[in-house]
């Protein structure tokens, strides 16, 4: 398996950087997995200056942004002729406030990796979360350092879909109830937590009780409620089935989301492909049974 690797200078500029952090909690499990990383030119250099990783051979370094690195891991998400030209998702550690963290090739990385249902992973949280889903699919013990991103009782879930993603997100939700079920709190905007209260109230969910909390719709502002809860730190999971190929008016409230989610980076778990989002409830349900 390999991820393109990249990070805004802020996660990689200090010693304490959210690169680093990441490094530091998961590197057993990157060596575990033998997981390919293929970083871009300064996140590399700033991992080899760091002595982190060392002589690990599926390390791989990419030319500087600017010489078109990021550029590379889109086109490799993609996919290109060869096994080595090849990536089944990215890592990209976002400072919201940093101007190439929008620049095209940032947005066509996420983009890609959501149009091929594969990880994009862009907070120390998220990426974290990934590494121990996927150590207990390979059959590997359960990292007690992750158990927090398995307190499901005491954290909180927002389950946001965009229209035509809205049919995947109740199958989703209807497959993954019980597991659901298990969150303190769980949220939703507009007509997507209409529906799931309804599964929910067809599932034997008490009528008095909703399953989720209703926010406004997005257009209207239902991001922007979530982001400000996110940004408090009571909600640490987001679950947003995106459809990559409409126009969305909302825009700017879906960016307000994303940016939230990377604002508090060891916090919140963002997923984005309900191929993921199935595997990892996969993963959940597996662990609890460990």
């Amino acid at each position: 398996m390999r991820l393109g690797l990249a990070a805004n200078r802020l996660h990689h500029h200090t010693e304490d950087a959210a690169l680093f952090r990441w490094l530091r909690a998961c590197e057993s499990g990157i060596r575990e997995l033998e997981l390919g990383l293929h970083a871009v030119g300064r996140t590399h250099d700033a991992i080899a200056a760091a002595g982190m990783l060392r002589g690990y051979m599926p390390l791989k370094r990419y030319p500087y942004g600017r010489e078109g690195g990021l550029m590379k891991l889109v086109a490799e998400v993609v996919g290109l002729e060869g096994a080595e030209r090849h990536l089944d998702g990215a890592i990209y550690f976002i400072d919201p406030v940093d101007p190439s963290s929008i620049f095209p090739e940032a947005i066509a990385l996420k983009r890609q990796c959501v149009i091929h249902g594969k990880p994009f992973l862009s907070t120390v949280a998220s990426a974290c979360d990934w590494i121990e889903m996927e150590r207990i699919h390979a059959g590997l013990a359960p990292d007690r350092g992750a158990d927090r991103f398995h307190a499901l009782e005491t954290q909180t879930l927002a389950l946001i879909a965009h229209d035509a993603m809205k049919p995947q997100m109740l199958a989703f939700a209807g497959e993954h109830f019980d597991l659901l079920s298990r969150f303190a709190h769980r949220m939703a905007t507009g007509t997507t937590g209409q529906r799931l209260n309804e599964l929910a109230w067809s599932r034997g969910w008490p009528q008095e009780r909703p399953w989720v909390e209703r926010f406004q719709s997005g257009p209207l502002g239902g991001d922007a409620q979530i982001a400000d809860r996110v940004l408090e730190h009571r909600c640490q999971r987001v679950i947003f089935f995106e459809d990559p190929h409409v126009a969305r008016q909302h825009e700017a409230d879906i960016q307000l989301l994303e940016r939230a989610v990377t604002t508090v980076t060891d916090e919140a778990v963002c997923t984005t492909s309900p191929a993921v989002a199935h595997r990892w409830c996969e993963a959940v349900t597996r662990r609890l049974s460990l």
